[in-house]
């Protein structure tokens, strides 16, 4: 497996964001996201925050210019 990484700025937030994580295994992104996550965006680590991260894991490494941003 390649790096893979997940990106803030791709969502809206109150904060807006700026954060992208990068980990070359997927256990070791989910730790360092679910931190982020927690820590700044004030969610409550659970196992529906964990499943829902991983599905936002993209492969390779995050681009220097913000992506667009996702829409609900």
């Amino acid at each position: 497996m390649g790096r893979r990484y997940i990106d803030c700025r791709a969502f809206p937030s109150e904060t807006n964001c700026s954060v992208a994580i990068s980990a070359d295994s997927d256990a070791e992104l989910l730790e360092a996201a679910v931190q982020h996550a927690v820590s700044v965006h004030k969610h409550t680590d659970s196992p529906e925050l964990r499943a829902q991260l991983q599905t936002l894991f993209q492969d390779g490494t995050p681009a220097v210019a913000p992506p667009k941003m996702a829409t609900a």
